[in-house]
């Protein structure tokens, strides 16, 4: 984890701020556009949030922060209680999202899912490529960076807000380009209708079926000691509930905070983001075998 100082906190829209988070020990870690960051909160809530600032100034990362009125804790902490001059401790980036070199692009945001989009779109036209941000949310009002975005690359915005234009129709697009997508399931799977190919980040996890939950033992290699994981926990829980707990933000295999190094044994990966090989997410994943050997 990096420790940071909270420099900022702007009002981007009516239920989204921005945090400035300037380092508190020098630069901070190196990042890419689609990287994001677990910001550990003072509730004793861990969030994810992608990075949505300038990858080239390494003396803060700048984060957005929707009011979910449903919030588990942690959008409301952050929008009652946090106020500059706090410490706050941010892990090293992580990148599940990441922009590949392309002749064109095309990146549709809906929501709040136009924070990764922020930078791609300053990386890719300064590569040189043809680039087009399409951007839907309710209204203007609720649409962060909508402004900036609009001042800074003009006609290559297409902002929706659907209460007044409606959803936009993927199809009248170029089909040529690299397509990114981050928001709702809902325009994922409207994006994945029309284009064949679409590199997406999720909010929440794809509904998938999977066998039934089986019972199998975890050997710890580098703590020692095997522990049994039954039918009705998961590993992470079940790592926790030995002593031997692990980083974890959503729980739900999108944010890849509890990745795992698998020595032997072959694992049944439930993630969303893809685990590298020989890397598992313990939050959803199980296991194929009777046995694995975690670097735990």
């Amino acid at each position: 984890m990096q420790k940071t100082i909270l420099d900022r906190v702007e009002r981007l829209a009516d239920d989204v701020v921005s945090l400035v988070l300037q380092g508190d020990e020098g630069p901070l870690e190196p990042w890419e556009p689609g990287a994001h960051v677990d910001l550990a909160l003072p509730n004793w809530l861990t969030r994810q949030y992608s990075l949505c600032g300038d990858p080239g100034d390494l003396t803060s990362y700048r984060i957005a922060v929707r009011h979910d009125p449903l919030s588990r804790g942690g959008s409301e902490y952050v929008h009652r209680y946090l106020r500059p001059g706090r410490t706050l401790e941010v892990s090293v980036p992580r990148n599940h999202f990441p922009l590949e070199p392309a002749p064109e692009y095309l990146f549709l945001a809906g929501g709040i899912g136009i924070t990764p989009m922020v930078p791609m779109l300053q990386a890719a036209v300064a590569s040189g490529a043809s680039a087009t941000l399409v951007y839907a949310g309710r209204s203007l009002a609720t649409m962060p960076f909508a402004s900036e975005l609009l001042a800074e690359y003009g006609d290559r915005v297409r902002l929706f807000p659907t209460t007044e234009r409606g959803r936009p129709d993927f199809a009248a697009f170029s089909p040529r380009a690299e397509v990114y997508c981050c928001g709702p399931a809902s325009m994922l799977a409207a994006a994945e209708a029309v284009f064949p190919r679409v590199h997406a980040e999720r909010f929440q996890p794809t509904r998938r079926v999977f066998g039934p939950d089986t019972a199998f033992e975890v050997v710890c290699a580098r703590s020692g000691g095997t522990i049994q994981v039954p039918p009705d926990e998961s590993l992470l829980d079940a790592l926790t509930h030995a002593g031997r707990p692990v980083p974890s933000g959503c729980r739900e295999g999108v944010c890849g905070s509890c990745e795992l190094k698998v020595v032997d044994g072959e694992p049944e990966h439930r993630d969303d983001i893809g685990a590298p090989p020989g890397r598992m997410y313990a939050c959803v994943s199980r296991a194929l075998s009777p046995r694995l050997v975690l670097d735990v």
